[in-house]
């Protein structure tokens, strides 16, 4: 049932009823389960309202259980009434169920908390939905990462991809090849304080990821943005090809231009390349695929593949045709951008991360049509709705413009099965990147990322064909969303597009 005033929830669910009234929520309240979900949900109530409840053995006011047979993986039901109950189909979706939980409690008028009465069922749309992170051109600790995996995974997004290589910096250690780090992660964009992680840093990360039920997908972005691997290991990396475009774009921006050996401060793309007929290169990838590989315990790496415009294409065909093998022969799936579709023997079972337009234009979609073709599948990432560095309006101070003004509706109003001529199985889902030229704190990352992320978020969840599923609906439904951030401290955009509530 569809009512005319919506739960105030997203992304939308599957179903949902609301009921005439409401659940108190007080001191006495107690929650039952032996779900890690049971004290995330204390937590987050507390950090929103001041009250801690109890956990406690059933019966309880509040109960958690995992019943396979209520939805598909990830799914779950809720019900509100004078108590309430999550089932999830597994703990991810008790996770789930928490969130939306989380998303019906309200302050009353007088102060007072309380559950708005409800009966939800959900699953998710798409099994992949995500978040990019580029900790390359600028650097976020990992206190910085795990907030962003909190405000993530609470709009029910499931992937993180870290961005951890480019020609600004290098920001994973690797034993192997330790000037990586050295010599090549105390530097970012503009000049700005660099960092890295550590080995334990990054498993620290992924158990973190894990603990919101998110699998980080690591990228090493190869053959192209290697400036900084050249920085450590000069005999990996050709000279900078300094095409018209970089000259003339690093002119208009007052930046410098890449000099070989020394770290580069700028923007700019398209001028590096690893040295593709070096055999000292291909040991070089295996290392850092064998230790990368060791630890992350998701099933994908990410070789990158764009922009590689210093690279001649008979040379980038050969590059992802071996890099891609190697991360099979690690145990891993490779994921690559679109373009290393031009490569006609990357390995079976690649996925494939469109970034190309709503309306394809040139190759894009002739290359990601590869991917499925060799037996792998796609993510949908166009850079026109649903990166998250662009800016929102033309006068907005974060972000870039390159693939247009990206407001709040442009990010909601696009459909995924729509953009290439694939079969709508091969569509794995959807991520929402988050490059990082302009962003040198947190906070900006979350003003770009919010709320733009639950446009994406609710374009890979959401069924379809729901009544939901409208620019209306969710506007309404977005703007219930600020108290809950506010009380979690994300300091998201609050956008003129959306009427934001204060309770």
């Amino acid at each position: 049932m569809v009512l005319p005033h919506p739960l105030p929830l997203v992304p939308a669910p599957v179903s949902a009823t609301a009921g005439e009234g409401r659940m108190p929520v007080t001191a006495a309240i107690r929650v039952a389960g032996d779900s890690p979900a049971v004290p995330q949900l204390i937590d987050a109530v507390e950090r929103r309202t001041g009250i801690r409840l109890a956990q406690a053995e059933a019966p309880a006011e509040i109960t958690l259980r995992i019943d396979p047979a209520v939805a598909a993986s990830e799914g779950y039901t809720l019900s509100v009434g004078e108590t309430a109950e999550i089932v999830g189909a597994d703990e991810a979706g008790l996770f789930y169920g928490v969130q939306t939980l989380l998303q019906l409690l309200r302050e009353d008028e007088d102060g007072s908390w309380s559950l708005r009465q409800a009966d939800v069922s959900d699953a998710p749309r798409f099994p992949r939905r995500g978040v990019m992170l580029d900790v390359a051109r600028h650097f976020f600790g990992v206190d910085d990462v795990k907030r962003f995996i909190d405000a993530a995974s609470a709009l029910k997004l499931n992937h993180l991809h870290l961005h951890l290589s480019d020609d600004q910096g290098w920001r994973i250690e690797i034993a192997s090849w330790p000037l990586l780090t050295e010599r090549a992660g105390a530097t970012a964009a503009g000049g700005d304080p660099g960092g890295f992680y550590t080995k334990d840093d990054y498993r620290e990360i992924v158990a973190y990821a894990a603990s919101r039920h998110m699998i980080v997908i690591p990228e090493i972005d190869l053959p192209g943005h290697t400036h900084a691997i050249g920085v450590a290991y000069p005999e990996l990396v050709e000279a900078p090809v300094l095409n018209d475009e970089l000259i003339a774009e690093s002119a208009r921006l007052g930046q410098p231009l890449p000099v070989a050996g020394e770290p580069y401060l700028g923007w700019g793309v398209g001028h590096s390349s690893v040295r593709i007929h070096e055999a000292r290169a291909y040991d070089f990838v295996r290392d850092v695929v064998r230790e990368l590989a060791k630890l992350t315990p998701g099933p994908y790496l990410h070789v990158g593949g764009d922009e590689s415009l210093g690279t001649p294409q008979a040379d980038f065909d050969l590059f992802a045709e071996r890099v891609t093998a190697i991360v099979v022969e690690a145990g891993k799936t490779p994921v690559a951008w679109h373009e290393m579709g031009s490569a006609p023997g990357i390995a079976e079972g690649t996925v494939g991360q469109y970034w190309g337009r709503t309306t394809p234009e040139g190759t894009h979609a002739e290359e990601a049509a590869r991917f499925v073709e060799r037996g792998g599948a796609l993510i949908l990432s166009p850079s026109n709705t649903a990166y998250l560095d662009m800016k929102y309006a033309e006068d907005f101070p974060l972000g870039l413009a390159w693939a247009g003004v990206i407001d709040v509706r442009t990010a909601y109003e696009w459909e995924p099965t729509a953009v290439l001529d694939v079969p709508d199985a091969a569509i794995l889902g959807v991520e929402a990147p988050l490059w990082s030229e302009t962003t040198r704190t947190l906070a900006e990352v979350e003003r770009l990322a919010f709320p733009r992320a639950a446009a994406q978020a609710e374009i890979a969840w959401s069924p379809r064909e729901s009544p939901e599923r409208t620019w209306e609906s969710f506007r309404a439904r977005l703007g219930a969303m600020a108290p809950l951030w506010k009380a979690e401290g994300i300091d998201f955009h609050p956008s003129a597009e959306i009427t934001w509530s204060d309770r």
